[in-house]
């Protein structure tokens, strides 16, 4: 059946596409919590990377200041498509109620969100972004047997500053958060190593971190991934659709409703990526 304006044709209109779509992918998944979100329009988005900064020096009244040049780089990312399918009724497609458009948003967005965060942790997936654990010359920090105390994490952040970096979170497999959460501070107390998060309820840290989880994350070696926000990126495409085509499942009176995102994820500092694992 050929396509015409009352068989295909959008069900959510572009600004809805974002409120529905858009910016629950970037507050409700792991990555958009970690990651620095950057939206753009481009095919492609370059990071800018220094990686020697101009040198300085102590020049004599009146003598000539020598000439150092920065060595700049650059982090090429270009934004993978992330497709989903679903089926919902001909009467909720015409249900003009702003519910019927919320039910529809966030069917779609839940499994993009699951697919987002499946990407991150993944060190390749097939026709999508590279992840975290792909990421060459990231920082490693050894927990030893087993996690103990918060030694292993307070190395971690001491090996992120002597790269210039901060570890804003931490993420890890919720077996691997539940076994933290039996670990106490030191030996002889009773203070869990998992401090409540005051600014979130139900939300963990450690030593000041928020902790989150992600069933994405390897439980091998019980990983735990310490991330500086300012050096990891999430790059959005602007251009999301969602849009309906009633032709496809005609004889049951069903629509189909395709949603297409476009993301792709940017390290441009790796050592500022801390993995912690035990041995």
């Amino acid at each position: 059946m050929a396509s015409t304006t009352s068989t295909f044709g959008s069900i959510l209109r572009p600004e809805q596409v974002g409120e529905l779509v858009i910016q629950p992918l970037i507050q409700q998944s792991i990555a958009g919590q970690v990651l620095t979100s950057v939206m753009t329009n481009s095919h492609d988005y370059r990071i800018p990377v220094v990686a020697q900064d101009p040198s300085a020096s102590w020049v004599a009244e009146g003598a000539e200041i020598p000439v150092t040049d920065a060595d700049v780089d650059e982090v090429l990312v270009t934004p993978k498509k992330l497709a989903g399918l679903t089926i919902i009724t001909r009467e909720l497609a015409n249900d003009s109620n702003p519910a019927a458009a919320d039910v529809v948003g966030a069917g779609i967005t839940r499994d993009l969100i699951r697919k987002t965060d499946q990407a991150l942790f993944t060190a390749t997936t097939t026709d999508g972004p590279g992840g975290i654990p792909g990421v060459s010359g990231v920082s490693t920090v050894s927990a030893g047997a087993s996690y103990a105390n918060v030694d292993a994490f307070s190395d971690a952040l001491y090996t992120a500053e002597q790269f210039n970096a901060t570890i804003s979170a931490w993420v890890t497999n919720p077996a691997t958060a539940k076994a933290l959460a039996k670990v106490k501070e030191q030996s002889g107390s009773n203070k869990p190593l998992l401090g409540p998060d005051p600014t979130t309820p139900g939300r963990r840290q450690i030593l000041g971190v928020p902790l989150l989880t992600s069933p994405y994350v390897t439980t091998t070696n019980n990983v735990v991934w310490g991330i500086c926000t300012q050096y990891a990126y999430l790059i959005v495409r602007e251009e999301a659709e969602v849009e309906a085509d009633r032709s496809v499942f005609f004889t049951s009176d069903r629509v189909a409703v395709r949603a297409i995102v476009r993301f792709g994820f940017g390290f441009p500092h790796p050592a500022s990526l801390v993995k912690i694992a035990t041995s």
